[in-house]
């Protein structure tokens, strides 16, 4: 997962899915050999010269310009995801290791544990980079109750999804939801290209899903923000829920995930259902699984 193979994977792979017609350039003669732009297509679209952009898609980001990633983004036809994801290579490309070293622990602050309490009608998270859960409320231990019982741990949602069976289960839309849980990881190797942690549950996950490797292999980022997520409950059956996901600015790198059910609708009833059976269990209001002192 080094950072020179991030970028020309990442690049190669942008390259290869715009064919001229879709850039609006002439195509001359039926005997091209890649399936997308050449290199010197990208080129000419950006506005740089063919040397210059070889160099970019050897992996070479340090040193360049905001404004020729954007002409880079713009010639590819990259969306915002996908912008933002080079802006983070470059960006990692050009920091010292004193910088990459100085990134704050990502430790779950007591007033977002506060806030996590005070929203009883939503099932709610915290979660770091790596999709690992660090916090929840009640509601939101009770529904992501198989994923905190299940033998791979520490908790995390991608590892649930690909290496649980019960994660096919569970996620009614997988095929969607392991999409994007591998864009999500995918976007934060390019912020971190130094979190060993990440490296090793990216590692994992190639070794042991298939399914994984081969969405990895696409190279795909996206962002996930807003949603709806479907959902099979082992105790209180299907739920369709809507997700929103917030990232705290005081701690980067820590995003709050929180579940709602549309007013009147049979989620909604669901849900209370869930939170009655969770009251019922051992009770503990929040969960807190502290990262180590070192983590990044």
């Amino acid at each position: 997962m080094g950072p020179e193979n991030e970028v020309r994977s990442f690049l190669t792979s942008r390259r290869a899915r715009i064919t001229p017609k879709n850039a609006g350039l002439p195509v001359y003669g039926g005997n091209r050999r890649v399936a997308g732009l050449r290199r010197e297509e990208v080129a000419l679209l950006a506005g740089v010269s063919t040397d210059y952009y070889n160099r970019l898609e050897r992996g070479n980001l340090r040193g360049v310009s905001v404004n020729v990633l954007d002409s880079v983004a713009r010639a590819l036809q990259l969306d915002e995801a996908e912008h933002a994801y080079l802006r983070d290579l470059a960006r990692a490309a050009n920091a010292t290791s004193a910088v990459r070293r100085s990134a704050s622990p990502q430790v779950v602050r007591p007033a977002h544990q506060l806030l996590l309490g005070a929203m009883p009608g939503a099932a709610a998270a915290i979660l770091n980079r790596r999709m690992d859960l660090l916090a929840t409320n009640q509601l939101g231990r009770a529904l992501f109750a198989d994923i905190f019982s299940s033998s791979e741990q520490p908790a995390n949602l991608a590892r649930f999804a690909f290496l649980d069976p019960r994660g096919r289960g569970f996620y009614t839309d997988w095929e969607k939801t392991a999409d994007d849980a591998v864009a999500v990881l995918r976007s934060a190797v390019g912020s971190n290209p130094d979190d060993h942690q990440l490296s090793s549950l990216i590692g994992e996950l190639l070794a042991r899903s298939d399914d994984f490797a081969t969405r990895w292999a696409a190279h795909n980022v996206r962002f996930h923000c807003t949603g709806t997520k479907r959902l099979h409950h082992p105790v209180v059956g299907d739920l369709a829920l809507t997700f929103v996901s917030m990232d705290l600015g005081v701690n980067p790198g820590l995003t709050m995930l929180a579940y709602i059910a549309e007013v009147g609708s049979t989620s909604e009833d669901a849900l209370r259902m869930l939170a009655s059976w969770a009251a019922t269990q051992e009770p503990r209001t929040d969960l807190h699984l502290s990262p180590s002192p070192n983590e990044h």
